[in-house]
């Protein structure tokens, strides 16, 4: 996500930084190249021209021409300017003095609306709530059956609505069920339509009447782009939102919606789905976010999607196999598959401070999987000590593995430079000081 428009950026603020000094008219000049960044990425109109403007009028004053460093300070301008764009701080989720917190999801068909109910369920799981899952969708006839197939993937209970059902009774049904099962969090699955239409509005506006929600959050597709902004300008004039989650950021290389959002509506971005996978949503962080379009990496979140794969015992353990110089291949084995929970590859560098100036970086995802495919191809014996895999065994283990023998002589030769490494760590002692981890193994 914002791969162009970091592109852009990035280029533009880099000829300001080498300057030693700087003009209005080179600021007017780098300006002009951001406003057509903005654009290109699909931006507000009124808004690429009133980030701008912001951006020129303090671009141009004491604070830039004064310095000793004035492309940083420009830099630091844009970083501060965009954050406040996309809404300043993270915006959460407004919980009820009282319980059940309702939370309406709402939306149209195809963006994402039943399956984001699911995410937010185990999102909210995971912050110590109990939440019901509800479908209040009764027109479109799989959305029920979809959302309680996803529950018990997640092992969340799941309200037992039928298709002719009415949607208002569902809510109200749905409020008792919550007292039974204890549930303290309602998230209800509202229905959607192809395009906005008054019975849609008039049927989600009823609803709400009736049941109160304490949040309502609005599901769009960011790939529609300015479609997304429209529509979440419509739905807030029409019924009231509290907040957007934008679906297949992951998917979209502008970024144009996660930047209008805010200033057309008002309303801030809550979560936003960086995949199809039931734990690819992430709080959305305007500072963070402004951090990774200028290519200066978010490692705050990379460090929270490492604490949520790696449990720390197991940590501690691999240190202590480190340092002793008894890690082997099945431990490597374990530290991939971890690796690999954390979320895609692309999006795990893409956190990274300058990673993006890496040029010629490719994330092969199949690698990861050629690589464990090897290593479940040798013995319990081999794996423990690879240096016993000679030429017939190298040779077996790639015909199970359904690679070629190149492969595995380049698998065991980085993992033995990987061993000699952390033994000399070891041995000075740096490695007890250092965070053990997915993120901080050099596989």
């Amino acid at each position: 996500m914002f791969e162009n428009l970091s592109t852009h950026l990035e280029s533009v603020l880099k000829k300001l930084k080498g300057h030693g000094k700087l003009s209005e008219s080179n600021i007017q000049d780098a300006l002009r190249e951001v406003r057509v960044a903005l654009l290109e990425a699909d931006v507000n109109l009124e808004v690429a021209r009133d980030f701008i403007e912001k951006i020129r009028e303090r671009a141009v004053g004491k604070e830039v021409m004064s310095s000793l460093t004035p492309g940083q300070q420009v830099v630091k301008i844009v970083n501060e300017e965009l954050t406040a764009l996309m809404g300043d701080q993270q915006a959460p989720l407004q919980m009820a003095e009282k319980s059940p917190t309702v939370i309406f999801i709402v939306g149209l068909q195809g963006t994402g609306k039943t399956t984001t109910t699911a995410k937010l369920g185990r999102h909210i799981s995971k912050q110590g709530y109990r939440p019901l899952l509800v479908s209040a969708d009764v027109q479109r006839p799989a959305a029920i059956e979809q959302l309680k197939v996803l529950g018990n993937e997640l092992s969340l209970p799941v309200f037992n609505s039928q298709p002719s059902d009415d949607p208002v009774e569902i809510c109200r049904r749905a409020l008792k069920t919550a007292e039974q099962e204890s549930a303290n969090v309602i998230l209800v699955d509202t229905q959607g339509r192809l395009h906005v239409d008054d019975e849609l509005m008039n049927e989600l506006t009823r609803m709400k009447e009736e049941v109160s929600p304490h949040e309502t959050l609005l599901v769009t597709d960011a790939m529609t782009g300015q479609d997304a902004v429209n529509m979440a300008k419509v739905f807030n004039d029409r019924i009231g939102i509290d907040g957007v989650v934008l679906t297949k950021m992951d998917g979209d290389a502008r970024g144009g919606p996660a930047l209008s959002v805010k200033a057309v509506t008002g309303r801030p971005i809550k979560f936003v789905g960086v995949g199809e996978k039931l734990d690819q949503l992430e709080v959305f962080h305007p500072d963070r976010m402004a951090s990774r379009i200028l290519g200066m990496g978010d490692v705050l979140s990379l460090i929270e999607k490492a604490e949520e794969a790696v449990e720390l015992e197991s940590t501690e353990k691999m240190a202590k196999k480190l340092i002793s110089g008894r890690f082997d291949l099945e431990d490597f084995r374990d530290q991939l598959r971890q690796v690999q929970q954390m979320g895609p590859l692309d999006q795990l560098i893409g956190m990274i401070p300058g990673a993006n100036k890496m040029k010629g970086l490719k994330v092969d995802t199949n690698e990861l999987k050629r690589v464990e495919a090897i290593i479940n191809s040798m013995t319990r014996k081999e794996r423990a000590n690879y240096q016993m895999v000679n030429g017939s065994r190298r040779k077996r283990i790639a015909k199970g593995s359904g690679t070629r023998i190149q492969d595995v002589n380049r698998l065991l030769k980085q993992f033995a430079q990987t061993k000699k490494m952390m033994k000399r760590l070891g041995k000075g002692s740096l490695l007890k000081k250092m965070p053990v981890g997915p993120a901080s193994l050099p596989f």
